[in-house]
């Protein structure tokens, strides 16, 4: 397998985190999955419609009956890849701590979003290993304060 994923680690606040990248991904005119557990998905949904006042970031919860909605929609949340979907349908997958299969890496460009919490820390560990192990090409960004609108 061959591909690359960047890790974003030590972020403090991974819903804002998730809201700027999701922006720029949105202004350079990429579509995306983004992947958390529900909870934090819930969240991040909310903060999308709110993040910046007048400047929309379109997304969408994935769900029954919201088909018709995906093809016009370039921000899809989901708290998984479904099973009949590819990570390869967007061209960027955003994580923030669901299970990713290691495929996705050849056919999307993968973020993964690391928090400062022991249990984060170690998820990234995990996922940094796995994603070694499979040949994955590792580009490495740690949180350094302000980051880019």
């Amino acid at each position: 397998m061959t591909g690359s994923v960047e890790f974003h680690t030590g972020v403090p606040d991974l819903v804002e985190f998730a809201c700027r990248l999701l922006r720029k991904a949105y202004r350079r005119g990429l579509t995306a999955w983004c992947l958390a557990p529900r909870a934090r998905l819930d969240v991040l949904d909310r903060a999308l419609w709110t993040f910046v006042e007048r400047d929309f970031v379109p997304h969408l919860q994935i769900g029954p009956g919201k088909e018709a909605l995906l093809e016009r929609t370039p921000i899809w949340l989901a708290a998984a890849l479904p099973e009949t979907a590819s990570a390869g349908a967007r061209q960027v997958v955003l994580n923030l701590g669901s299970e990713l299969a290691l495929e996705a890496a050849a056919q999307a460009r993968v973020i993964e979003v690391v928090g400062l919490d022991a249990e984060e820390v170690e998820r990234g560990r995990a996922l940094w290993r796995r994603y070694k192990a499979g040949g994955c090409e590792i580009v490495h960004h740690p949180f350094a304060g302000t980051q880019e609108n």
